[in-house]
């Protein structure tokens, strides 16, 4: 993971301000190195941080080519190019890559295109292709790494991993839908020009072909290995009389485990240790609230480790002066700000379910209590990582991330014993975010199938999916790893959504059918049955024996952790911050 500053001016290097190097540094606090290169009278300027999680040394960004003088910023991961896993550090493999594209002296800009668009992982950069004068940037497709950009009344251009909150600074998000290239011309200062353009994502030749299951039900499979900007229609059914009822054995509970496992596997195998710590301390930490989505990639986790390694959760809990002032006034009160959080209670729960079912591992649960003045003393900080977000929502989310990703908080052996403060050496962090857009997690999901059947599900799930990278990824980019932590989503892996892409709506969740079959279990009690969202990932759940986890309902992290509302008032989310 790493910082990316990219800038040309008319004259000097246009260098980051204080406040956006500091942040910078913090996401990448190995290495920092900047170039300068002069076209004509234009400065360029390319700047990067590292925090090396890749190879068996740190390497150096921003890499430069000594033969064209190409040169590369490169935030992200590169998990795999087509289907080969790419090895060693993926920062040193993409450049190759890249610079090979290059050498088509026709469709280099074409090539470039088609590289990236091959590589699975999340990713943000910026390319200098020297040879033919032109600058590439852009994120993956999804949209899972930050990047912004700013013009300036000079004629200065800058791209960036994080922005000023300044009023006098516009910074906007860069589009996931393809790679933005800036072309420069000229022999001269006098006759330099600059040119900008998009070029959108390749689109498969052969998206889908129909594929008759049975005589009541057709489905559009996806053959094409490339994924889709918007979420595949190919999954409804055209024609059904019946639909089939998702059960413990039903061969997609199955394969989803097998897809889960393959899609944390390269996110979690071959973590280098922490530096100055032991080579048994946390290499992992999951963001967790107890949920079904974070507790089940613990789960899986805990099958893919060795035993002997530790993994810390990450549990957040705020205290919330209107939340404690309205228990007061009830006389409700039955413990203190952070006990009475919804995700606190969840976490201590689904903890004690990973112990019990995982017993040789060692589980450390981190309480990470904020106090009041704490979130108030830390607030302009924190809106000055979400911009150009600004929304009451935004900061309400972010400040759960924020707090989160510190990894700051108490740990205690046994509930009698006394709690003893600790931070994190993890630079990994799991979250469970695409879990509910994928696999319908949220209320109005119900509410879009009660009113439209299937059809409109899937246009709900459609628009959750698309603006996943606009609303969500880029922003708690920015604000999880100004603790120079990287953030990984298993449930957002490219492999494992064209596989659940391609999946039936009923194969996900239950709207619209019987409660799943859990007779083959012994231990289930119909006190404790499993609601129809994200249906699919219950039964996981409940297969692996997490079964408090398995009907766990769904709860936005801003009032689980108790974010939203702080203030008395009629505050809404979508308000913007004053």
């Amino acid at each position: 993971m790493c910082g990316i500053w990219f800038s040309y001016g008319p004259d000097t290097d246009v260098s980051p301000s204080t406040d956006v190097f500091d942040c910078l540094q913090r996401r990448g606090p190995d290495h920092t190195k900047g170039i300068s290169v002069r076209q004509f009278s234009r400065s360029f300027y390319f700047f990067s941080s590292v925090l090396s999680l890749r190879g068996d040394s740190v390497v150096r960004q921003p890499l430069e080519d000594p033969v064209s003088g190409s040169i590369l910023c490169w935030n992200g991961e590169g998990w795999k190019y087509d289907d080969n896993v790419i090895l060693g550090n993926d920062t040193e493999a993409v450049f190759d890559i890249l610079l090979k594209a290059t050498a088509d002296e026709y469709k280099a800009d074409e090539a470039i295109v088609n590289a990236l668009h091959r590589i699975s992982g999340p990713y943000a950069f910026v390319f200098h292709d020297a040879k033919h004068r032109k600058v590439f940037y852009g994120r993956d497709p999804l949209g899972r790494r930050s990047l912004l950009t700013r013009k300036g009344q000079d004629g200065s251009f800058t791209i960036s991993s994080v922005s000023s909150s300044s009023s006098s600074d516009t910074w906007t998000e860069v589009e996931a839908n393809g790679i933005y290239m800036t072309s420069y011309s000229g022999n001269s200062s006098a006759d330099f020009d600059i040119v900008e353009e998009h070029i959108a994502w390749p689109v498969p030749n052969d998206k889908s072909k129909a594929v008759s299951i049975d005589p009541q039900t057709v489905l559009l499979l996806l053959t094409d290995r490339f994924i889709q900007l918007s979420f595949p229609k190919e999954n409804l059914p055209l024609q059904c009389s019946e639909v089939p009822r998702l059960t413990l054995t039903s061969p997609a509970v199955h394969t989803l485990l097998e897809n889960l496992r393959y899609s944390l596997a390269a996110r979690i195998v071959n973590v280098p240790a922490p530096p100055s710590n032991t080579t048994l301390c946390a290499r992992i930490a999951i963001l967790f609230s107890g949920g079904l989505d974070c507790t089940l990639v613990a789960r899986v986790a805990h099958d893919l480790l060795p035993e002997e390694q530790e993994i810390d959760l990450l549990n957040v809990a705020f205290e919330n002066p209107r939340v404690l002032k309205a228990a007061c006034a009830a006389n409700d009160l039955t413990g203190d700000a952070y006990s009475l959080c919804p995700d606190r209670l969840t976490g201590i729960s689904s903890y004690a379910e990973l112990q019990r079912v995982c017993p040789g591992r060692k589980w450390r649960f981190v309480s990470i209590n904020v106090p009041y003045s704490e979130t108030t003393s830390h607030r302009p900080q924190i809106i000055s990582l979400i911009h150009p977000h600004r929304t009451e929502m935004d900061l309400s989310i972010a400040c759960a991330l924020y707090f989160a990703a510190r990894g700051s908080g108490t740990i205690h052996s046994s509930l009698s014993e006394p709690c003893l403060p600790y931070t994190t050496p993890a630079r990994v962090l799991l979250s469970g975010l695409g879990a509910d857009e994928v696999f319908a997690g949220y209320n109005r999901h119900a509410i879009a199938f009660a009113r439209a059947g299937y059809q409109g599900l899937a246009n709900e799930l459609e628009l959750d999916y698309q603006r996943l990278g606009k609303r969500n990824l880029g922003r708690d980019d920015r604000v999880i790893s100004h603790w120079a932590r990287e953030v990984r989503y298993p449930y957002l892996d490219e492999d494992f959504l064209r596989w659940a892409l391609q999946l039936p709506l009923w194969e996900k969740c239950g709207f619209g059918n019987l409660s799943p079959d859990l007779t083959a279990s012994s231990d289930f009690s119909n006190d404790l049955a499993l609601g129809p969202s994200k249906l699919l990932l219950r039964l996981l759940a409940w297969r692996l024996d997490m079964k408090f986890a398995a009907a766990e309902k769904k709860r936005a992290i801003q009032f689980g952790a108790r974010t939203a509302k702080m203030e008395a008032g009629r505050t809404k989310g979508t308000e913007l911050l004053s």
